[in-house]
């Protein structure tokens, strides 16, 4: 499955200026939006799309802009805030759907999330797995979770503060497709986020390419530099609240990059919660590294929506 020519890309200017390239397989189904994080595209999803829209569902699997085959922001946003709402605009303006399910890890969890809390009752079910959580810190220490990053989590964080704090300079270094890829492609090898061995070379080649073109990897570097304060944000994200979307959570504890304390974590910030379910033999990459057993628990978790 890294045949990039697999799945027809369609593409909508779904905003003004913004154009977001996606794949759309099942027509007529259940609408569930999967969203890729960094360094990701929406190929992460390649083991996914072809048994979720065969269990019924029309399954829709955007770039967001910045990313694969979206265009770059118009306006400079690359925010959780614009995220949600390039993804809405998609769904309901382009394609015309009052309601969706939707899964996403690592960002794309996170705009998910934003999703779901800035248009009420839009997502009806959501899938989470290895993703930002929202800053619910009192809430996470009354639980007795720790709010401190443990070791191994800040050892990794090298990646996130240049990408958030000197973005020109890593791009700079980064000045040809070779070293941008090779850097992409390290995160799915000795960073550890995902099970060793998870990823052959083939694989790597097919997640990588995308980020060849510099200014498509500098501008999912924005998604940094909107969290760390270096670039501003289009509007306040919703990223400080409980969620009452009924949530399913999976764990793929392979992960060098994601709070261990993750399950944990969801108990606190989802009021309707399925699981949270630890994943052996996976890390941040649960869909790649299990799409068996990923499409498998969402289509049941969403088996009642396509008999609507």
């Amino acid at each position: 499955m890294t045949d990039p020519h697999v799945f027809a890309i369609e593409r909508a200017e779904v905003r003004s200026g913004v154009n977001l390239g996606y794949v759309r397989a099942g027509p007529g189904g259940y609408p569930l939006l999967l969203v890729h994080g960094w360094p990701e595209t929406k190929r992460i999803w390649w083991r996914n799309i072809g048994a979720l829209a065969d269990a019924g569902f029309e399954v829709i699997v955007p770039d967001l802009r910045g990313f694969g085959d979206s265009g770059l922001a118009p306006d400079g946003f690359y925010d959780l805030a614009v995220h949600a709402r390039d993804l809405h605009a998609l769904l309901r303006d382009v394609l015309g759907h009052e309601r969706c399910a939707t899964a996403g890890g690592d960002l794309g969890g996170a705009v998910i999330q934003d999703l779901g809390l800035r248009y009420d009752g839009f997502v009806e079910r959501q899938v989470l797995f290895n993703c930002v959580m929202p800053l619910l810190g009192d809430a996470y220490e009354a639980a007795g979770i720790p709010v401190t990053p443990p070791r191994e989590m800040r050892m990794a964080a090298d990646y996130f503060l240049r990408q958030g704090r000197e973005a020109d300079i890593l791009a700079g270094e980064l000045d040809t497709p070779e070293r941008r890829r090779r850097y992409v492609g390290e995160f799915y090898g000795h960073r550890f986020w995902a099970t060793p061995g998870a990823f052959s070379r083939e694989d790597v080649d097919f997640m990588t390419e995308p980020f060849a073109d510099a200014q498509h990897l500098r501008a999912g570097w924005g998604n940094y530099e909107s969290a760390l304060g270096t670039r501003a944000l289009s509007e306040a994200p919703r990223f400080f609240e409980v969620s009452s979307v009924p949530t399913l959570a999976l764990y793929g504890p392979d992960d060098h990059v994601i709070w261990r304390e993750f399950p944990e974590m969801c108990e606190v910030a989802f009021t309707t919660l399925i699981g949270p379910f630890v994943v052996p033999r996976a890390g941040h990459f649960l869909q790649w590294e299990r799409p068996e057993l990923f499409n498998r628990t969402v289509e049941y978790f969403l088996r009642d929506l396509t008999r609507r």
